[in-house]
């Protein structure tokens, strides 16, 4: 089966702009979160999908610097650049990481990527809610291509899998039980405000380690209020 990672990331953000390449611990956000999905098990790539905006030409400076793979595509409409940077690679399947979330749980998604290879489904799909921030998604290139096809509206080209659970009866599922000392879904590990900056800014402190388990940043933010409460507070802005 072969599998490959891609990585959305870009400048703009409303509430954040350039966030992902911002200093976190000894390095920055991109750095953890492409260190943490190259431990992915039985993954045969790692590619950044960036835009081609002027703005994002520093992403692919970091990623020649950093020499890691990276591809150029629409800003706005995601799922295109998905299937685009995806087409080269002719990928069984792909797995969907955003670039702000730096403690992306690679235990957990390597444990994703072994159940479909044993189930050749679809779609994985999560049973039981994690913090924000941590989750993979999981799907063949083949949903892709589909929903590509038949997905016309806003929300689905720029949130790329949203029409395969919008319309999960056209799609064949594996179900991931999520394991209980992932289940922290009142926690936010993910960087879209200030207040992210400062709670994710503090883990990495604390710990000084690229490839720290999530599960111990979820039981440090468990016994650590006052530091879980930096963004408690912050609302995620919907799917229109």
């Amino acid at each position: 089966m072969k599998t490959i990672v891609i990585i959305q990331a870009r400048m703009g953000s409303t509430r954040l702009p350039g966030k992902i390449l911002k200093q976190l611990g000894d390095s920055d956000v991109l750095t953890y979160v492409t260190s943490r999905c190259k431990k992915i098990n039985s993954v045969q790539e790692v590619i950044v999908a960036t835009s081609t905006l002027a703005q994002d030409d520093a992403i692919e400076d970091w990623c020649k610097k950093h020499h890691v793979t990276y591809f150029r595509g629409s800003e706005d409409d995601v799922l295109s650049r998905y299937v685009d940077c995806a087409k080269k690679y002719e990928p069984d399947y792909v797995m969907r990481v955003t670039s702000d979330c730096p403690f992306v749980d690679y235990e957990m998604a390597s444990e994703m990527v072994s159940l479909m290879d044993k189930e050749r489904k679809d779609i994985v799909v999560l049973d039981g809610e994690l913090p924000r921030g941590l989750a993979v998604e999981l799907i063949s290139y083949a949903s892709l291509l589909k929903i590509e096809e038949i997905g016309h509206e806003p929300r689905h080209r720029e949130h790329v899998t949203y029409y395969a659970y919008e319309f999960a009866e056209q799609f064949e599922a594996i179900t991931y039980k999520v394991p209980d000392n992932r289940k922290a879904p009142e926690l936010r590990i993910t960087l879209d405000t200030e207040e992210d900056y400062e709670l994710i800014k503090a883990v990495a402190k604390q710990f000084n380690n690229l490839l720290i388990s999530s599960a111990t940043v979820i039981e440090y933010l468990k016994n650590t209020p006052e530091v879980a409460s930096l963004n408690a507070h912050i609302e995620q802005k919907p799917v229109v």
